[in-house]
C-alpha cells in the first residue's frame, strides 16, 4: 500500500509563500496584519497545494473555523425530497463561498439533538456561526445559542423574543392573497393542509388563513396538520373530502403535500379544478409541470438563502450590532389552471 501523502502544515505554506509563519497564519485566518498583496499570495499558495486548516489546532488557537453550520431537525427523507432546502442551501453557499466560508450540514431527528450538535461544534470550534431554520413555538434553540455564545441568524423569523437576528418572512400577506384569490373565484369552503403546528411559520400561516377567511367573509376554513409526508397529505385530503362540508379549494404547504393531495383527489373520482381547486404555497418546476399546472406562491428560495448568508456575514463582521432583522421579500401569487383561473403560467 502506498504511503499516505504528508499533510501540509502552516510552516510549509509559509515557506512556499516566502513569508513568516505569523504572516501566513494572519492571512489564512482572515486577520489584519498583512498587506493585501501578501495575503493574496499566501492564499494562492494554499489553494494551489490544497491546504485546509486543521480544526483541532484552530480550536486551540481560538481562530475562526471558516465554516458556517446548518442543522435541520427533520427526517433525512423530508430534507432530501423538498426542493426548498436544496435551493436555500445553494443560495447560502453562493454567498459564503465568496468569503471562503464553508457550509457544514447536519440532519438530526429532534430539537434536542440539534442543541447537542451546537454544543459539540462550539467546544471543537467547528463553526463560526449557525443558520437556524424551522423556528418552533416556544423554541429553546435561540436561548441555547445565546448561552453558548455561538452567533446565529434565524432564516424565517423574526424571533418573538428578539434574541437572535433574522431574515424575516411575512407569512400573513401571502396567505391573505391566496384566500382573496379563492374568494374572488367563488369559493366559500377552504382547507389548508399544512405541516407540523409546532413550527412557528406554520402557526403563523394557519392564523393568517383563518384571519383572511373572516376578512373576506368565507364561512368555511379548516386547517389540518401533517408530518410533511405524502402519505399524511393523502390521508388529510381523504378526510377533508369525505366530510359533510367538503372544501371546494385546498391550500397545500409544499409540493410534496400538493402532489399527494392531487393524486388522492383523482383517486376519489374528482377533478381539478372542476370539483376541487388546488393552491400550493411553494412554487417549483414540478408545480408548473403538473396537469393541471398548480397555482402557487413564487418565493425565490435561492435569493432567500443568499439574504440569510449576507446577514450572517454581517453579524460575524459586526458582532456588537445587535439582533436587527432583515425583511425578506413577499412572494408573488402565480395563478394557474389548478385554481380555475384558465391560465397555464
Amino acid at each position: 500500500m502506498p504511503a499516505r501523502p504528508r499533510r501540509l502544515t502552516l510552516r510549509d505554506i509559509a515557506r512556499l509563500a516566502g513569508v513568516s509563519e505569523t504572516a501566513a497564519s494572519f492571512a489564512l485566518n482572515d486577520k489584519p496584519g498583512v498587506s493585501e498583496e501578501t495575503r493574496s499570495r499566501i492564499l494562492a499558495v494554499a489553494e494551489e497545494h490544497g491546504w485546509v486548516p486543521h480544526h483541532a489546532a484552530k480550536a486551540l488557537t481560538g481562530a475562526r473555523s471558516g465554516t458556517v453550520g446548518l442543522v435541520i431537525a427533520r427526517s433525512a427523507w423530508d430534507v432530501g425530497s423538498e426542493s426548498f432546502f436544496l435551493r436555500f442551501m445553494t443560495g447560502l453557499q453562493s454567498v459564503l463561498s465568496e468569503r471562503r466560508q464553508a457550509l457544514l450540514l447536519q440532519v438530526v431527528d429532534s430539537v434536542e439533538a440539534e442543541i447537542a450538535t451546537y454544543r459539540t461544534w462550539q467546544v471543537a470550534n467547528r463553526v463560526d456561526a449557525v443558520v437556524l431554520v424551522d423556528l418552533r413555538v416556544d423554541d429553546p434553540r435561540p436561548s441555547a445559542l445565546a448561552d453558548l455564545g455561538l452567533p446565529g441568524v434565524i432564516a424565517g423569523g423574526p424571533d418573538p423574543k428578539g434574541r437572535l437576528p433574522a431574515v424575516s418572512i411575512d407569512d400573513r400577506e401571502p396567505m391573505r392573497r391566496i384566500v382573496q384569490h379563492l374568494h374572488d373565484t367563488g369559493h366559500e369552503s377552504l382547507a389548508y393542509v399544512c405541516g407540523a403546528g409546532e413550527m412557528l411559520h406554520i402557526a403563523r400561516r394557519a392564523d393568517a388563513f383563518h384571519s383572511a377567511a373572516r376578512e373576506f367573509g368565507v364561512p368555511g376554513h379548516l386547517v389540518i396538520s401533517t408530518d410533511f409526508s405524502g402519505a399524511s397529505a393523502a390521508k388529510a385530503t381523504r378526510l377533508l373530502l369525505a366530510s359533510e362540508d367538503r372544501p371546494t379549494a385546498m391550500v397545500y404547504d409544499n409540493e410534496i403535500l400538493a402532489v399527494a393531495g392531487l393524486g388522492e383527489i383523482r383517486r376519489l373520482g374528482l377533478s381539478v379544478p372542476a370539483d376541487v381547486c388546488v393552491v400550493v404555497w411553494e412554487d417549483t418546476p414540478i408545480a408548473g409541470a403538473m396537469e393541471p399546472p398548480l397555482t402557487a406562491l413564487s418565493r425565490d428560495a435561492f435569493a432567500f438563502g443568499s439574504e440569510v448568508a449576507v446577514r450572517l456575514l454581517r453579524l460575524l463582521d459586526n458582532p456588537d450590532e445587535g439582533p436587527a432583522d432583515t425583511a425578506g421579500r413577499v412572494p408573488e401569487l402565480i395563478e394557474r389552471r389548478s385554481s380555475g383561473c384558465g391560465r397555464s403560467a
